[in-house]
């Protein structure tokens, strides 16, 4: 039973206004699906006043070029597995490192690519991940 102060419609906890400004601001992620929230490790900082301006490549250049002995593609594969991979998941297996990229809910393209690791390895870096896939380094 409620009482003359209690809303019946929310049992209540907060009142319909209440309700209503609730579900405004998660409409947006209801209607998407995704985490509304990103880890502040997670999002990209902006480039420093006496730092070189850093992209993701929009147009297929990098800025800052590419180092030598090295091309774009695994440049940018080294980048999105250090955005995946934390120092303290090293030195680790294959499967550790897929599991530890898992648990930092890295898409599955990094997880599959990971998964081509060979069995039995112990990795200390990201460079000698990019390595044992098969992929150039810079000299």
């Amino acid at each position: 039973m409620t009482g003359p102060a209690e809303d019946v419609q929310t049992g209540g906890t907060h009142g319909a206004m209440r309700d209503d400004v609730l579900a405004a601001e998660s409409e947006a992620v209801t209607r998407t699906g995704h985490d509304g929230r990103v880890e502040e490790s997670r999002e990209a900082e902006p480039s420093g006043e006496d730092q070189p301006d850093v992209d993701a490549a929009p147009d297929g250049t990098l800025t800052g070029g590419v180092p030598a002995g090295t091309d774009a593609a695994t440049v940018q594969l080294r980048s999105e597995l250090a955005r995946w991979l934390d120092r303290a998941d090293f030195p680790s297996t294959g499967a550790d490192l897929v599991e530890a990229a898992l648990d930092h809910r890295a898409p599955d393209a990094v997880a599959d690519e990971l998964s081509r690791l060979p069995g039995g390895e112990t990795y200390t870096r990201i460079g000698e991940v990019v390595r044992a896939l098969g992929h150039p380094t810079e000299d």
